[in-house]
This record gives structure tokens, sequence and C-alpha cells, in this order.
């Protein structure tokens, strides 16, 4: 496996546990090959070893992306399907979530441009019109220009429960807005990188303390993520590739929403820990 993560000013290429320093790459390049592993293999060919290496879980990186759209995939896991029904009930709308869980045809909604993405430890945001916020930890695709799955990323769905149960119609505002979306800190390239025993971990912390914390497997999504892949590129076109979250499995219960100042940690195991501070 294969891990780049993306700094301010260069780049920082981990494999074999031999770390690469780089101010010459480019995530769209690799987006757009034909084979991702076999021109990232022939990239790291040509580096020099770093001089020393970088302590990679204590530096803050940018989302590892750069012209990608970023795409999400919804009530892909039963938790996610209970809660929505939860949260839509009122409005009379929790029936289209028992529906598309079910049914042939996935839930797939644009997510963010690449500006609207943070990354390890930049701050999120939660709306100031919202009431209930929540964020939503995502084993995210990184999906090349022909539609293959060539990597991985951790990534943070924000979501405003109170807009998105007022009304499903909704959906873009209480998914859609600056800071709604955190990727990183690195893009795992390899197949072997996430299995069906991946966890997911999500701890909240308020004040030094944990607030909320849940953990959940791969195993749990209910659709292939070969099949998400290929709903998304259906009648669609990516000239430099895509990111698709594929859905939680982790919700906190009603009474819990985000406060500023709330640190979210999201690990997978493989990919490393995703961190960011509410704002």
């Amino acid at each position: 496996m294969t891990t780049i993560y993306r700094g301010k000013r260069d780049y920082i290429i981990e494999s074999e546990s031999t770390q690469y320093q780089t101010d010459d790459f480019s995530f769209d390049a690799l987006f757009q090959a034909e084979n991702p592993a076999d021109w990232l293999t022939s990239k790291v060919q040509k580096l020099d070893p770093a001089a020393e290496n970088t302590e990679l879980g204590s530096e803050s990186w940018l989302p590892p992306l750069e012209s990608q759209e970023i795409w999400a995939a919804g009530v892909t896991y039963f938790r996610s399907r209970t809660a929505r029904m939860e949260e839509a009930e009122s409005a009379g709308g929790d029936i289209f979530y028992d529906k598309v869980y079910d049914a042939e045809r996935p839930e797939l909604f644009f997510k963010a441009t690449p500006k609207r993405a943070r990354g390890h430890l930049a701050p999120i945001r939660i709306r100031k019109d919202s009431t209930w916020d929540v964020p939503e930890p995502e084993l995210t695709l990184a999906i090349n220009s022909s539609g293959q799955i060539f990597g991985f990323t951790i990534g943070n769905d924000m979501s405003s429960r109170s807009i998105e149960g007022e009304n499903p119609l909704y959906l873009p505002q209480a998914k859609v807005y600056r800071g709604s979306c955190a990727l990183g800190p690195g893009l795992v390239v390899g197949p072997e990188a996430v299995s069906p025993a991946t966890a997911i971990q999500l701890e909240i912390l308020r004040n030094g303390e944990v607030g909320f914390e849940g953990s959940t497997k791969v195993d749990q999504i209910k659709r292939g993520l070969d099949e998400l892949a290929e709903f998304l590129f259906l009648e669609n076109e990516f000239p430099d590739g895509a990111l698709l979250m594929t859905g939680t499995g982790i919700v906190p219960d009603n009474d819990f929403t985000l406060q500023s100042g709330d640190v979210v940690r999201i690990s997978i195991d493989g990919l490393g820990v995703l961190e960011n501070q509410v704002e």
C-alpha cells in the first residue's frame, strides 16, 4: 500500500515504511491514469527517500484531492435508515428512507467541491441556522476517470439533521455548505487497504471528555462498493475522477448535537485517523 499526504507546499508519499517528499505530484494525473497504482509506483521509483521521517499523525494536511468532485451515498447502513426515518417522521418523509434502503437504485448526492472540503486538523462547521448537527464517519472511495476504485480515505459527511428532517427536499442545504466535508489524513492506494472486517470508529470529545463514541464495520454496508461506483458513473462523466463517501453506520442518539469546540475523531483501520474541531 502507498499513502499520499498533501501539504501546503509539497507532498509526503509513504510506501513500505519509506517516506518520500516531493513538490512534483498531481492528484489529477493519478485519478486520470488508466491504472493509478502502476502510475504511482512509477512515480515513487523516481524519488529519493526523505532525509528524515515526518510524524504524519500530528501534522495538518490538506484534503487528498485536486479537481475531483466529492459525492456521497445515503442510507447504506441499517442504522442510517433508522435514523433518517426518525428525523423525517414528523414531516411525513420517513417512508422514502425505508424505500431507498431496499431499492435497486442507491441514494447518491453531490457533497462538495474541492474548495469546500477540509483536511486533517482543519476546522469543520455546523450551520448557524441548524439546531441538530452530527458528523457522519464514512469510508470514502477514490475512483479514477474510468470508474475503477483504486484507493480509499476517511470522510466526514457533516449533516444538519434538523434541516433534512424538516423536509427531505432540503437535503442539499443540510449537506452542502462551507466546511461541511472533511477528508484525510491521506489517500491510501491499494485494494488490500480495506476488507469487510475493516473497523470504522467515531469519537467526539467535548471539553476534553468523550461525549459520544461508536463503531461499525465495512461489512455492515448493504451495497457493494463497486455497485455504488457503478451507479455514480452511470450516465455521468468524471474526467478527473471522483471521491465517493459510502454512507454511515454510526449515528449519535437523538438527544446529541454537535457544539462549537467539539473535536471529531474518525478512525478506519489501515487508513489512519481524521481529526477536526467544530467551529
